[in-house]
């Protein structure tokens, strides 16, 4: 990989975003521009009360998961342009969908939702992994002149808690002292939407219950002490003396609903250790397994919006630049049964229904090929033609021209595929391309947002996805256009 080439990159990313959420927090917005734009369209019927993302950080090589080509195994001396698949395919309980080795688990929930063969992640130049998870997460392409709301926030929003006392948007998994820490924080946010909207995050779910209660060793009086002193801070911050009065009204009512939930007996569902030993082990796979869990009774107990990560860190997890074989068989150790349980546990308690789960990462990966077809990118990865050490062997290159996007519940028709690639490299998107404009859409539709819904920030309309433009999958709902 081009080191120069990637920090001179991250570094104008960081800059650009950086001057974005400046302005965002400190632009004086006045209150009465914040108006929804009037509904144009007739009401949406929701079909889902909550969302779960379980994000696959890193670039999952869909090749290598949810849309296996033809397995080549190991050799010293295989030509890499022969490598699609290294893992053999296996059937799921749906007639004629496979599965790679590995995610058996998964398949066996398949029927209770579908699947999207054919995403296509943005040409944005220089690939940048948080550059496309920025976009991923707010539909937006960066940099913006204003920080784009992430999608959690924009339902936050919109739909409002569903449960007053449970954060309408709880980000668990990703950590931001693990490399790009600033390029992620960009996007975990809820831009010119305020404070109160953005990610309630808990970095480790096994350690939940302490983001809802006072330190150690500390007493309930000492931490209202604390809180008192904290707002007194808050008031001489930066955005409390130069942000507009709605971006500081935000902020304070962000401060008091985590105090709210400090004192209220909801807090419990932060602790893990009220679940039953057998429940507990069978999701802990580790921290995103255990991520699972809590979005299971989450879910169950008011949560709105939920995310889940295997946490983007720089050269980990599917950021795989080398051994990618063996890294993919102990990333879906990682997500295998604890995603299969939390559709059985949803599905068993009645909750499944209601509970629109997306499974998604920002791109792919090829062997081969960096980008898409017909649009160049400098390589970031040396690929040897012919591979005589087993480091090579899986996918490294990051593929943007074909994806996989698993969905559950929420109104979903069970048993869909929607898309497809093609069997032979590039493995492209071939039939019904989906953007990511059509993937939030697809979601707000499940929730009956209105698909209009906009703000006026700086003198313009500023839509759920760019320009209003986005429409929904409405195939994945098994509902078709009225014209």
């Amino acid at each position: 990989m081009n080191k120069d080439l990637h920090s001179s990159a991250r570094r104008d990313f960081v800059k650009k975003m950086g001057a974005a959420s400046l302005a965002a927090a400190s632009t004086s917005i006045p209150l009465a521009s914040f108006l929804s734009s009037c509904n144009s369209v007739p009401a949406i019927t929701s079909k889902a009360d909550t969302i779960i993302l379980l994000w696959m950080a890193g670039g999952m090589a869909h090749t290598e998961t949810f849309d296996p080509k033809a397995f080549v195994p190991y050799t010293k001396g295989v030509e890499s342009k022969r490598v699609l698949s290294t893992f053999p395919k296996v059937p799921t309980i749906v007639d004629g969908l496979h599965f790679s080795e590995g995610l058996e688990g998964i398949g066996g929930v398949m029927d209770k939702g579908a699947i999207i063969r054919s995403y296509k992640s943005a040409d944005l130049g220089h690939i940048l992994h948080t550059r496309h998870q920025y976009h991923w997460h707010t539909c937006y392409e960066p940099p913006q002149s204003v920080q784009a709301p992430h999608i959690g926030a924009w339902i936050a929003k919109e739909m409002g808690p569903v449960n007053p006392v449970i954060p309408p948007f709880i980000a668990m998994g990703q950590r931001f002292t693990v490399g790009e820490a600033e390029e992620l924080k960009a996007f975990h946010s809820a831009g010119f939407l305020g404070s109160e909207y953005g990610p309630f995050l808990i970095p480790d779910p096994s350690t939940g219950l302490d983001s809802v209660r006072p330190p150690q060793g500390m007493s309930l009086k000492r931490f209202e002490a604390r809180y008192k002193l904290y707002k007194e801070l808050a008031n001489k911050s930066k955005i409390m003396e130069g942000g507009s009065d709605y971006q500081r009204e935000s902020l304070m009512r962000s401060m008091e609903q985590s105090y709210r939930l400090l004192n209220s007996p909801e807090a419990k569902v932060f602790d893990l250790s009220q679940e039953p030993k057998e429940v507990y082990d069978t999701y802990n796979t580790g921290r995103f397994g255990l991520g699972c869990l809590l979005a299971k009774r989450l879910a169950v107990n008011g949560g709105r919006f939920i995310s889940v990560s295997t946490e983007y860190e720089p050269f980990l997890g599917w950021d795989t630049h080398e051994n990618g074989h063996t890294r993919a068989a102990k990333m879906k150790e990682l997500i295998d049964r604890p995603i299969a349980q939390l559709i059985k546990d949803l599905n068993e308690s009645g909750h499944l229904d209601r509970t629109l789960i997306i499974l998604a990462s920002e791109f792919s990966r090829d062997a081969i090929m960096e980008g898409r077809p017909g649009v160049p990118v400098k390589d970031q990865v040396d690929q040897p033609d012919i591979i005589q050490d087993e480091k090579f062997y899986g996918m490294h290159r990051h593929f943007t021209d074909g994806s996989s996007i698993l969905m559950w519940g929420g109104g979903v028709k069970k048993g869909l595929v929607y898309g497809k690639t093609a069997d032979e490299r590039p493995c492209s998107s071939i039939e019904n391309p989906v953007v990511i404009d059509q993937v939030h859409q697809s979601i707000y539709h499940a929730l009956g947002m209105d698909p209009e819904t906009n703000y006026t920030i700086e003198g313009r309309p500023f839509y759920t996805t760019p320009d209003g433009q986005g429409k929904p999958i409405l195939d994945l709902f098994g509902e078709r256009i009225v014209t």
